[in-house]
């Protein structure tokens, strides 16, 4: 992911002005390098490297996802909803 499209990313999902590390943004940004590294694979079926890396992040989504679904339940849902998330 490069800067100009992370910051793209944060910019759209920020709560307040300075956030750059809340849950929304967080799975927001992890959500664009879980697409991008499915296309990669999808291209190069035997880069075990990248697979590897891909189901480190799908982890790292699930658990900031429960996170805001136990705490923010209403931002969870609009969340998973803009990003269209299965729930």
């Amino acid at each position: 992911m490069q800067r100009t499209q992370k910051k793209k990313v944060i910019k759209k999902f920020k709560t307040h002005d300075n956030d750059t590390g809340s849950s929304q943004v967080q799975i927001a940004i992890l959500t664009e390098r879980i697409n991008y590294l499915t296309n990669h694979l999808k291209e190069h079926k035997n880069d075990k490297d990248a697979r590897r890396g891909l189901l480190g992040l799908v982890g790292k989504r699930r658990k900031h996802l429960a996170y805001l679904k136990y705490h923010k339940p209403e931002a969870y849902a609009e969340l998973t909803e803009s990003l269209k998330l299965k729930k």
